[in-house]
């Protein structure tokens, strides 16, 4: 009987998750290469998670989040973070109107579908606090009146790992509000020269069409919660996530000295989310190891604090995972 609902759910998907083509081909207009980036945009799009994006100037981020905004017909702000930024100049203020002796109240850029929070670490604790603050609650409250934010509300944090001079990095339990932290790499050589050539020949933009709408998003969202997850693929998220909390009951003491605290329950959570979302994007009603293994670096690297000694042996939160990964057992 399950092997039938499980048959019927996974035609439903592929049904609920046919713009996933046309949406892939809309953004490849544009961007080259860097398809990591973009299917880890959707995933937060359609999980219902932020994404912190690290990597260096020039590779597309700020490109491939307006290009995805525009294949989903949806509003699109970006918000540069200086140090010299105020709360009032993320979320809104209240605006003295002297003709009618009254305040009225302006909003801010974070009213929009699509948020980017460019260099998010150049800003002071308290900006960071006040985005944080409406990506965690959905809301805004300015003048004591609350707003709720429009959905698909999704939050793109960058972050630039070369320049930590007169920057406020982000505290560890702000980072795990993020679902994703997304480290974004060198195109190769075949994709290097395409995008040249587009630069050249002045294509670099090409025209993108909506070929989604916000409700459309919201209808996949539903279609993700619904992708089926086996307990035992429960029991493995459980395994992997409770393996950097205590390294040795799984065979992982060497790990012990290195992991100063593990994955918290948001890790768990958005692990199996991010599996959901990653099956959906894969067109298939169901989660399978390979979903969990393909977005774990993604939702853990973030979420792992490392002690002095793995900085000293230079052991970094993709080799923790890694051995992790090599251990627990799959199901």
């Amino acid at each position: 009987m399950q092997s039938i609902d499980i048959e019927a759910l996974n035609q439903q998907i592929y049904l609920d998750s046919a713009f996933i083509e046309p949406l892939n081909e809309q953004t490849g207009r544009v961007i080259v290469g860097q398809q990591h980036m973009i299917e880890r945009l959707m995933i937060g799009l359609l999980a219902k998670g932020h994404v912190l994006l690290e990597g260096l100037p020039g590779l597309a981020k700020t490109l491939a989040i307006k290009t995805l905004s525009s294949a989903i017909d949806a509003r699109f702000n970006r918000i540069q973070f200086t140090p010299d930024l105020l709360p009032a100049d993320i979320i809104g203020t209240m605006i003295y109107n002297p003709s009618k002796n009254e305040f009225s109240v302006r909003k801010g850029p974070v009213f929009a579908n699509f948020i980017l929070a460019d260099e998010i670490n150049r800003a002071p604790a308290k900006v960071q606090s006040a985005l944080l603050e409406a990506m965690q609650e959905r809301q805004v409250t300015i003048g004591g009146e609350t707003f709720p934010l429009q959905e698909p509300f999704l939050v793109l944090a960058t972050q630039n790992p070369i320049e930590q001079e007169g920057t406020y990095p982000l505290p560890e339990a702000q980072t795990d509000r993020f679902m994703l932290k997304v480290l974004i790499g060198y195109p190769n050589k075949e994709e290097e020269r395409e995008i040249i050539r587009r630069n050249l020949n002045d294509d670099h933009f090409g025209e993108v069409k909506p070929v989604v709408n916000p409700a459309d998003i919201l209808k996949a969202r539903e279609s993700v919660r619904k992708v089926y997850m086996d307990e035992k693929i429960e029991r493995y998220i459980l395994d992997i996530v409770f393996a950097t909390r205590f390294p040795k009951e799984f065979g992982l003491g060497s790990l012990e000295p290195l992991i100063n605290y593990g994955g918290s329950p948001r890790a768990s959570i958005n692990l199996a989310l991010a599996s959901k979302a990653y099956a959906f994007l894969n067109r298939r009603g169901f989660v399978i190891p390979e979903d969990v293994r393909a977005v774990c670096h993604d939702v853990m690297r973030h979420r792992l604090g490392l002690t002095y000694e793995a900085e000293a042996e230079n052991i970094t939160q993709e080799d923790i995972i890694d051995k992790v990964l090599n251990t627990v057992e799959v199901p």
